[in-house]
């Protein structure tokens, strides 16, 4: 059996743009499509104003900024603050913030004529959920690990 990328992507997947709100992108992975599989998209292909691979935003991207940033620096934990009502004012900050502040920029991507087990591996050893797939830069498709999965074992 041979398969490659182009084989088991995922050819209709949510994009947005690097400079739509975060709003935006909240409420698109909420109402993810479920593929064929019977997963659930929990992230989105960030393009540029030329449709080009700009980033991918995820839920744990999402969430990860909602948290105040002085987190990040270990000067104290989630447990010593009194959260009160601040959690709406988070919310409501991260929901105004832009994609390209939030999205993760520095994406792995395949090629649609790249065999599975090449990129299985990759996936694999870097512990990455997904791998969007381009062509001139441009994405074309998007290859979930569990999608993977279910191609080579249903």
């Amino acid at each position: 059996m041979t398969k490659f990328a182009k084989d088991i992507m995922v050819s209709t997947f949510d994009k947005i743009h690097e400079n739509a709100p975060v709003r935006d992108a909240i409420q698109m992975v909420l109402n993810g499509k479920v593929r064929d599989t019977g997963f659930k998209s929990i992230s989105l292909i960030v393009v540029n104003a030329y449709k080009q691979l700009a980033g991918v935003i995820t839920m744990y991207d999402i969430l990860y900024h909602l948290r105040p940033d002085f987190l990040n620096y270990d000067v104290i934990s989630a447990e010593q603050i009194s959260w009160g009502d601040q959690l709406e004012r988070y919310i409501e900050a991260l929901k105004n913030k832009k994609v390209n502040q939030v999205m993760s920029r520095h994406v792995v991507s395949a090629a649609a004529d790249e065999h599975i087990m090449v990129i299985l591996d990759r996936m694999i050893k870097n512990k990455y959920r997904r791998l969007p797939v381009v062509e001139a830069n441009r994405p074309i498709g998007i290859i979930y690990i569990s999608d993977i999965y279910c191609h080579l074992f249903k």
